[in-house]
């Protein structure tokens, strides 16, 4: 082991698949508990490595050197063993994080900010602000002056950055904070970036405030640490290009339609293409349930098919990289619509409504295919973010995959013509 990142828990850490976009270097995830910390940083066989939490303060004190920003911020997240076997810490986090501020847009100077978390990445997430001119800092934590029972008392604040890993997979769909009695923000940042977009910036999102998660920090604070590690100056434009790769190999590509649109053939296709896991939202119900779908229906009625369908999703669009197919009525519930945007793009398979399959569909049996696109058009087409028309099941999973810059599989061979029939449904 040469080069790496050390934590308590990295069991979903991305870093050694960005460093191994920046370079031809091994690098490893490194978990150590707290008592082993102070051996690895004395003994370990490394040459630089990566801090994340809970050590980005532990490790100082076995450090030789920090750098002027290091000591500023209180906070290592880059260790590096110079040639006469000395320790240096240094911070990469501050040039990432200021990165993500310049990528989203959001103005800081003169605004009153609120960050949640006073750990290691709440501490150079000051300092950026600071530099960056803000007009007041706001620190919130869970015990203190300003904390989270009394943080209504800063409903002024502008922008909400959040440092905490509350929302961090797999706990998706939690917030440290609502959003609700903000009535001038303005802008929202999350350093989380599994999922993509956690609740919090859903929630942004909704109230048509600019938000941003922190896959782009990841990447751009590995660059500068990349570059720390062989005392080089690393090309800056990376960042952006190695940030839509990882971001496309991290998301699902989610397919909703109608019933009977050839959603789940299309998916197992795509699926052999790239390579990806693929998930089928209605079969994973009736493994959970033990009984057909028509079955659930019959047996327990629609609404609980629905809350069923909701609880499967729920487990299944947390995860990466995956296809998974929905039902046709997955629009039908509102708070599906976070659990398939937290993770995925999402793919609308469009077909004309007489090439639909409905047999053996319990709601064909009591609505018309016409019904039903009035009622679920509409809902198709806000929540995709893609629309891809049916036009069959080799050509339409090809199309997804240019579509999206989907990596294929190197022995597949693509035929974007060679299947012209109706998906069996």
């Amino acid at each position: 082991m040469k080069y790496g990142l050390l934590g308590e828990h990295l069991p979903h850490s991305y870093s050694p698949l960005i460093h191994s976009m920046l370079g031809d270097y091994e690098y490893s995830l490194i978990e150590k508990a707290p008592h082993q910390v102070e051996d690895f940083i004395k003994n370990g066989d490394f040459k630089g490595i990566n801090v994340t939490i809970p050590y980005k303060k532990t490790v100082i004190p076995y450090l030789d050197c920090l750098s002027t920003r290091a000591q500023r911020i209180g906070s290592v997240n880059v260790v590096v063993r110079r040639d006469d076997g000395t320790l240096f810490g240094d911070n990469s986090d501050y040039g990432g994080f200021l990165s993500l501020v310049k990528a989203s847009g959001i103005r800081i100077a003169g605004k009153k900010v609120l960050v949640l978390g006073s750990g290691g990445a709440s501490l150079t997430v000051q300092a950026v602000l600071s530099d960056l001119n803000a007009g007041s800092v706001i620190v919130i934590s869970r015990s203190g002056e300003d904390n989270y029972e009394n943080i209504s008392k800063h409903s002024d604040a502008d922008v909400i950055v959040n440092t905490t890993p509350v929302g961090m997979y797999p706990n998706c769909g939690e917030s440290p904070v609502s959003l609700s009695a903000f009535t001038k923000l303005s802008g929202v940042l999350d350093l989380i970036y599994n999922p993509q977009k956690t609740a919090l910036i859903l929630e942004a999102e909704r109230r048509k405030v600019k938000a941003m998660g922190g896959l782009h920090m990841l990447v751009a604070q590995a660059v500068l640490a990349s570059g720390m590690f062989f005392n080089k100056r690393m090309d800056e434009r990376l960042i952006s290009t190695v940030e839509k790769k990882v971001a496309a190999m991290m998301k699902n590509v989610t397919l909703i339609g109608m019933p009977g649109c050839g959603k789940s053939t299309i998916g197992k296709r795509l699926a052999a293409l790239t390579g990806r896991r693929f998930v089928d939202i209605d079969a994973e119900i009736v493994k959970h349930a033990g009984k057909t779908i028509p079955e659930i229906f019959a047996s327990e009625g629609e609404d609980e098919f629905r809350r069923l369908e909701t609880l499967v999703t729920e487990k299944f669009t947390k995860e990466s990289g995956c296809i998974i197919s929905c039902g046709g009525g997955i629009v039908t519930r509102e708070e599906n619509r976070d659990l398939l945007r937290q993770n995925s793009t999402v793919v609308f398979i469009s077909r004309n409504i007489e090439m639909l399959a409905t047999k053996g569909r319990p709601l064909s049996a009591t609505s018309s295919a016409e019904d039903l696109w009035k009622q679920r058009g509409p809902m198709y087409k806000a929540w995709s973010d893609v629309k891809i028309l049916n036009l069959g099941i080799n050509p339409t999973a090809v199309a997804i995959a240019k579509t999206l810059h989907l990596n294929l599989k190197k022995r597949e061979k693509i035929d974007e013509t060679s299947d012209n029939k109706r998906p069996k449904s």
